[in-house]
């Protein structure tokens, strides 16, 4: 009998690891486990995990249970300490092998060291499966130790020398042990989460975001086959306001509900069903990005996560306010692009990629805060986190990552009149600025006193006045 130890996989289709654990045993016991640590609160007072991201989380894992359930197996759901819960269920189980994708970030590696410790004693093998990028590490045209420091080389190196590997086949029936006791899905309160805190979704999200591979697989079905929208891809992803400006499909890809070969082998059916162009070929690069920033994080490690980042610049100082990050946090900077940005994600977990960018900029040079902040906060709240992805894309906008531009500076007035010219994004996010004119709506902080009273908005009481100087990027 073999152990399947389910993580950021959460699914059947192009589960290679979990298919080889179906194979190598007359039985397999699915198991996923909550640990408690990562719905704790970080010294800055929030959930690591927040309630976004954790019923995301919820959701994917009960669409795998039913997955499961329909193949004749079940899903064993745990609350604990994965290294604890998964060596007593091997002894208990007397298994004989125990089978995961393979992590890469600390957190998740000095769990997988300490339950290979407990394994040992038990005489039970753990067997890991490469799983989590549209490359396969071992398909690389470059050892890790070379990895390029610029993304384009790194493209342009891959893309010419190696190849996708086709997707796994899912096993047609599951057999786990006929005394498996399945256990209940946790709530979110079971996850250490208030009554105040388990909210409703707010209906202002760009999309009704459901966990899962069902949702996953009917996402990508929708962006491509029903409404070809990934035919426009490349000229609407930088858009703010609605489902389809982009695919969406990161939330999915952050817990392996969607497997990045699945959306690339889709990809690659619809260019040669339909039509092929800049934008299909954007979104694969889009992927190339993300798998980028995964084997940053298996070259580097832990310097992701300093402040001083991938450069090791110990000069740089950050600043430490909480009152300044506060009001960033909440979205009362009164910079309205940044203002806007940070509403949405503190109401719905989701910010766009160029929002994304604009709010780390002004918080890591406009501010000068300690960038590592930001991050963790992004980590809190969105549904998509990756936990590559994030850090790395911090690490590049603070100007600490591989990026051969320093100070990766994003304008905010400039950048909000390119992708929010009518203002429509800061008005559906700050209705107090519903009446300013098109042309006032991104430097509030020019109003007079008469138009403040003609717009129906008084500076510092119904919208803050701005805590950074506006003017200079009207220079």
């Amino acid at each position: 009998m073999n152990i399947y130890w389910f993580r950021n996989d959460l699914r059947l289709h192009d589960n290679e690891g979990f298919l080889k654990a179906t194979q190598k045993a007359d039985e397999v016991l699915p198991v996923f486990v909550f640990d408690p640590r990562l719905f704790e609160k970080t010294p800055m007072g929030f959930h690591k995990t927040g309630i976004y991201r954790t019923r995301f989380l919820l959701e994917s894992v009960a669409d795998l249970r039913a997955s499961l359930r329909e193949k004749g197996g079940d899903l064993l759901i745990r609350i604990g300490e994965p290294e604890r819960v998964l060596a007593e269920l091997a002894q208990h189980y007397d298994a004989e092998e125990l089978h995961l994708s393979k992590e890469i970030a600390q957190e998740e590696t000095d769990v997988e060291s300490s339950l290979s410790k407990r394994l040992k004693q038990l005489n039970v093998d753990m067997i890991f499966t490469w799983m989590s990028t549209l490359y396969h590490v071992r398909d690389l045209p470059l050892a890790i130790n070379r990895l390029p420091e610029v993304f384009t080389d790194f493209r342009k190196n891959v893309e010419k020398n190696a190849a996708v590997r086709p997707t796994a086949n899912q096993p047609e029936s599951v057999d786990s042990p006929a005394d498996c006791e399945a256990g209940e899905m946790p709530t979110l309160a079971d996850l250490g989460f208030t009554e105040a805190e388990i909210t409703p979704p707010d209906p202002r999200g760009v999309l009704d975001y459901q966990g899962g591979e069902t949702a996953g697989l009917q996402r990508l079905q929708k962006y491509l086959w029903e409404s070809d929208h990934i035919a426009t891809y490349k000229e609407t992803r930088n858009g703010l306001l609605g489902a389809d400006y982009s695919s969406k499909f990161s939330a999915w890809l952050s817990l392996g509900c969607l497997s990045p070969r699945r959306v690339h082998e889709e990809v690659k059916r619809y260019e040669t069903e339909r039509t092929a162009n800049n934008s299909t070929y954007w979104l694969i690069f889009e992927l190339l990005w993300r798998d980028f920033f995964h084997f940053v994080m298996l070259r580097w490690g832990t310097r992701l996560f300093k402040p001083s980042g991938l450069k090791l610049d110990k000069d740089k100082r950050w600043r430490h306010d909480r009152d300044l990050f506060e009001k960033w946090q909440t979205g009362q900077t009164g910079v309205p692009f940044v203002d806007a940005n940070m509403r949405e994600i503190a109401a719905t977990g989701f910010m766009s990629n160029r929002g994304r960018q604009n709010v780390a900029s002004f918080l890591a040079h406009d501010l000068g805060l300690d960038w590592t902040w930001g991050a963790a906060w992004f980590e809190s709240l969105l549904i998509d986190y990756d936990v590559c992805s994030n850090w790395g894309n911090w690490n590049y906008v603070a100007g600490v990552g591989n990026d051969p531009r320093q100070d990766r500076y994003f304008n905010q007035y400039s950048q909000a009149t390119r992708y929010d010219p009518e203002g429509s994004y800061v008005k559906y996010w700050l209705p107090e600025l519903a009446k300013v004119p098109t042309d006032k709506i991104h430097r509030v902080w020019q109003l007079s006193p008469a138009e403040q009273q003609e717009y129906g908005v008084v500076l510092g009481e119904d919208y803050p006045l701005p805590i950074v100087e506006g003017d200079k990027w009207l220079k």
